[in-house]
């Protein structure tokens, strides 16, 4: 990730003061805090000196936490916050992920948005012998999963330039599409049938379906996904799933948005 045209899906527009305050907070968030101020600053797209004060505003009101040596992590104030946001309602999301993975028998995922990548909130395991090696926090980019095409698909075409942009088209497997009217191709695949497919597209031997997260203006917030082993499920039968899986993206629409 670079700086002004790297990660976090921003516009060129992008700029104003809230914007980059939060794109700080949310490049403080990544995994493996703390993180080094130039390293905020690079994520984030914003100057090291803008950084500085941003992250010192958000420090003395407890959302961040300085561990000194120029370096910062979650405070208190952002865990609390994400302990709320999760609250009551997040009983109602696994309710649904795993009725999903009941019918279904495969591992499933729930990811959001977060600029030019997605972010996995939820895993319900399959009762497997083989395991997926995702994990809650763990970062996916958008061009190569099933959840990110979902959100690529539902992005206007600007944006999705903005996105490809800064993260590029990095091949994660040989099967990752890295030329630009392919994905184009695919994304309009995509919004027409409603779901999105990963043939070991992001990860050698791991295939699945998704369905989008949209708010009410249409707008792509995350997706829901099922994920199977190669060599357990074939592309036919993974897709097959969709129907489950875009019931399950509409239910979990109505408890999240």
């Amino acid at each position: 990730m670079t700086a002004e045209t790297g990660g976090n899906g921003r516009s060129s527009s992008a700029g104003n003061a809230v914007e980059k305050a939060l794109r700080v907070l949310e490049a403080v968030s990544t995994p493996g805090a703390p993180h080094r101020l130039a390293e905020i600053a690079a994520t984030a797209g914003v100057p090291k000196p803008s950084a500085h004060r941003i992250l010192g505003t958000f420090a003395d009101r407890g959302f961040v936490h300085s561990h000194g040596g120029g370096r910062y992590a979650p405070g208190p104030r952002l865990r609390a916050m994400a302990a709320q946001v999760a609250g009551d309602d997040d009983r109602g999301v696994e309710q649904v992920l795993t009725e999903l993975q009941r019918q279904v028998g495969h591992t499933v995922h729930l990811a959001l948005r977060a600029g030019d990548r997605a972010v996995y909130t939820h895993k319900v395991e399959a009762d497997q012998p083989f395991r997926t090696s995702s994990r809650i926090g763990m970062w996916l980019p958008l061009h190569s999963t099933a959840i990110g095409k979902c959100v690529l698909a539902h992005l206007g075409a600007g944006e999705v330039d903005d996105v490809l942009g800064g993260a590029g088209l990095a091949p994660r497997t040989p099967a990752t599409i890295t030329e630009r009217d392919r994905l184009d191709t695919e994304l309009s695949e995509v919004r027409q049938r409603g779901y999105a497919v990963d043939d070991e597209e992001n990860e050698a031997s791991i295939r699945c379906v998704a369905a989008p997260l949209l708010d009410a203006s249409g707008r792509p917030v995350g997706g829901v996904s099922v994920s199977g082993v190669a060599f357990l499920v074939t592309r036919e039968q993974i897709e097959s799933f969709a129907p489950e899986v875009r019931h399950a993206a509409q239910s979990l629409t109505t408890l999240l948005l």
